[in-house]
């Protein structure tokens, strides 16, 4: 059985899309569902709808599998509950936007097999029981701790049978890297400035400040040993991608138009901390996430 925790739009898109009598969610540790079962609308990129119903798991003795779908900041905790409950030879495998929160995981538990993804998957929830598959793309696995290192192959497989492209990653902190990139300079923008994606890229505030942005994460890149790009090649790459999905909103700006807590700590506040730990000057990542804090509820 493959355990889904984190019922959320990406979490709802694989339980959606993996066969149907190999997964169910955990509840997270505060939760405690009223049915037996969770049920939605799942829309797939071909706009065909179906209703999906699957389990709440009360016992996690006979998972094969566990993907963590939860928010950053809500990983550790709910993994504290969970983890405990669940043989040491189950995979767990961490989904989370942004970076720190898949490295507290593998600090906690080394001896587990904690493995990252990255993906480009595209999934949103217009209506908290509906799910949209709004495009299709790839998922890269890799491992985080030694002991997960064997098990890469074995969850590939498993994922692949959602019919999704699954792909093993050995670099798998490269693959978090290139996110946190786009991340960081399109999310905080669209936070502030309220709009979507491809709306941010005429705007004086995003033109002001996308050059230095830029040159702070590639100096951050380089002294962290994740490649050597120049600030012009990761604005192209921001850019790119803003223009790509111009009229998607960010999980950001939808957190702060829902009143919930961001994940900006993991992407541009990690930048910010990482730049401490370094000694590197990150002035526009600070004001980025300072700016997205007054927003929010933190």
């Amino acid at each position: 059985m493959i355990g889904i925790l984190g019922a959320g739009s990406l979490g709802r898109l694989w339980a959606a899309l993996l066969p149907q009598d190999q997964v169910a969610f955990l509840p997270r540790p505060d939760a405690r569902p009223a049915a037996t079962s969770l049920s939605y609308t799942f829309e797939s990129v071909n706009e065909i709808r179906q209703t999906i119903t699957r389990p709440w798991l009360q016992s996690a003795e006979n998972l094969t599998l566990l993907l963590v779908t939860t928010k950053a900041g809500d990983t550790l905790t709910a993994l504290q509950h969970w983890l405990p409950q669940i043989p040491e030879s189950v995979p767990a495998v961490l989904f989370q936007n942004g970076l720190g929160s898949q490295q507290a995981v593998a600090a906690t538990w080394p001896e587990r097999p904690i493995l990252a993804a990255s993906t480009t998957e595209g999934a949103n929830r217009p209506e908290p029981d509906r799910v949209v598959h709004a495009g299709t793309g790839e998922t890269w696995v890799g491992a985080l701790t030694r002991e997960a290192r064997s098990a890469v192959s074995g969850v590939v497989s498993q994922l692949g049978s959602s019919g999704l492209v699954v792909h093993g990653e050995d670099q798998i902190l490269v693959r978090l890297w290139q996110k946190l990139v786009v991340n960081a300079g399109i999310n905080p923008f669209t936070a502030i400035l309220d709009c979507p994606n491809g709306d941010i890229l005429a705007t004086e505030f995003f033109l002001d400040h996308i050059d230095p942005l830029c040159s702070e994460i590639a100096r951050l890149m380089a002294a962290e040993g994740i490649g050597t790009p120049t600030a012009g090649e990761l604005r192209q790459r921001i850019e790119t991608v803003a223009r790509n999905t111009a009229r998607n909103t960010s999980s950001m700006r939808g957190d702060i138009l829902n009143g919930r807590r961001t994940e900006i700590d993991f992407i541009n506040g990690y930048l910010v901390q990482l730049g401490q730990r370094l000694e590197i000057p990150t002035p526009v990542n600070q004001l980025l996430t300072d700016k997205v804090k007054q927003l929010s509820p933190h």
